[in-house]
């Protein structure tokens, strides 16, 4: 039997599952929300061209308004200035769409404190206990925050001085642009940042560190405590939208039960 003949056969024995990690997509999927003067992305909405109607007797179809960066999505390099020559979403190479991933659970610490920071230190010890991160691969980070993605309130966590959401420190996120051999990383928050990383040095690390390196982001995940630590495989579809910054993505995760 060949690799991809085994692969299929795994799939359809159930002996590999596919775990879907986006997040349904429609006019109720939670929104990044910037403060005046920034311009805002657009809700998802479908405008209606026909429903076996006049309009079109024998077909349903719909126009679809949204913003690159909606529901589950992948940034570009190009989405942030410190990569603003970089690639834009229809040129990221096909085959780092399908990627090994890592898995770093902190839930628990978000669960007491929804500002966590993933520190060096934490990815340190991560990488004692279940070795490198892998080469050309992910590292997703699980904070359980996907629990509440059926509410735009409780996904933005904001109040007065701002959202409050878990993220990466300004050190780890230079580490991991630097330092690691990733291709990107992958979150289950709005955004790859802290919510209060507006205020750090530089802002917004992770935008500006890791896709200034080049590397990616995968936002709006579900559903990683059903991955392992390790040896899981990633595949992302972004759509190739020519100059586009990033795209909304259907994600998926192979993983061998």
């Amino acid at each position: 039997m060949s690799t991809l003949q085994a692969l299929v056969s795994g799939i359809g024995s159930g002996s590999i599952e596919v775990v879907d990690l986006t997040a349904p997509l429609s006019s109720t999927t939670p929104i990044l929300k910037l403060p005046s003067p920034f311009a805002d992305t657009v809700p998802f909405s479908l405008e209606e061209i026909s429903r076996y109607d006049d309009r079109g007797p024998a077909w349903y179809w719909n126009n679809i308004h949204t913003g690159e960066h909606t529901g589950t999505h992948l940034d570009a390099p190009v989405h942030w200035v410190t990569a603003k020559d970089g690639a834009d979403v229809s040129q990221i190479p096909a085959r780092q769409l399908i990627a090994p991933a890592a898995v770093i659970d902190v839930s628990d610490r978000v669960a007491d404190n929804p500002d966590f920071l993933l520190e060096v230190d934490d990815l340190k010890e991560w990488e004692a206990k279940y070795g490198a991160l892998p080469d050309g691969g992910w590292l997703l980070v699980r904070t359980g925050w996907d629990a509440r993605s059926q509410s735009q309130e409780a996904f933005l966590n904001a109040d007065e001085t701002g959202p409050h959401t878990p993220g990466i420190s300004v050190a780890a996120a230079r580490w991991l642009a630097e330092e690691a051999p990733i291709i990107g990383v992958g979150v289950e928050t709005v955004g790859t940042d802290a919510g209060t990383a507006h205020s750090f040095d530089p802002p917004f690390p992770c935008h500006s560190f890791v896709l200034g390196a080049g590397k990616y982001g995968l936002t709006q995940l579900q559903n990683l405590r059903r991955l392992p630590a390790t040896g899981a495989v990633v595949v992302a579809g972004p759509l190739p939208i020519v100059g586009g910054s990033g795209s909304p993505t259907r994600v998926l995760a192979l993983v061998e039960r």
